[in-house]
């Protein structure tokens, strides 16, 4: 209802939105299990093209292409010690989502190497695809106050803390992890996993942003 001011000017008053209650078990496991199969098949795009990507996946890729040792093994396994982090800083809800996320995650890189292949796959579009879906697939976690662990936790905490975006965080990590892939992918698969990372970060820093939307 308007309110008049001293100089006889009618106001608005400003009320606050409601908080908006908190998510169920039932709507953050339907978003978990959402979250992993999106992510799941852009690791698969990433994996038949031979890309890397940014995060402790692209970590994992790294080792992976580096020893021929499991994709899901590492991802699970570069994933231990940040859950003392998420634990200490994040709470626990949020760190036994997260372990279920990356074990989902690990288990369904496994096993979809079993369940589809591609004949072909050019890289520019594997990179497009893989990074908007591991994106969005992310940005679903964020929501529902659960990361793919690792860098994701970091940056998610660094977010919460210091409100610094999530997206540009994990851009600077990414470009770490993303350097390695000069080295140990031919030159033009390197540039097209730089490309991806770009597109997977810009998906977070669109649509993640401190004041805008918020864990809840």
């Amino acid at each position: 209802m308007p309110t008049s001011s001293p100089s006889g000017a009618s106001r608005p008053i400003i009320t606050s939105a409601p908080e908006a209650p908190p998510h169920t078990p039932q709507e953050d496991s339907a978003a978990i299990a959402t979250a992993v199969l999106l992510i799941g098949l852009g690791v698969a795009l990433f994996q038949q093209a031979g890309l890397l990507t940014g995060g402790i996946t692209g970590l994992a890729f790294v080792l992976h292409y580096a020893t021929g040792l499991s994709l899901g093994l590492w991802l699970f396994v570069l994933n231990l010690p940040f859950y003392w982090l998420a634990l200490r800083k994040l709470g626990w809800a949020f760190t036994i989502k997260t372990f279920c996320a990356v074990g989902a995650l690990s288990l369904l890189t496994e096993l979809q190497a079993h369940w589809f292949t591609l004949d072909h796959l050019h890289p520019a579009y594997a990179a497009i695809t893989a990074g908007v879906l591991v994106g969005v697939g992310m940005l679903i976690l964020f929501r529902h106050r659960c990361s793919l662990g690792g860098f994701g936790i970091a940056a998610l905490y660094v977010q919460e803390r210091y409100g610094w975006r999530a997206g540009h965080v994990l851009m600077a990590l990414d470009c770490l992890i993303l350097a390695s892939a000069f080295v140990l992918l031919e030159p033009d698969r390197a540039l097209w996993s730089v490309l991806a990372a770009v597109v997977l970060n810009q998906v977070l820093s669109m649509n993640h942003r401190p004041g805008r939307y918020v864990v809840v």
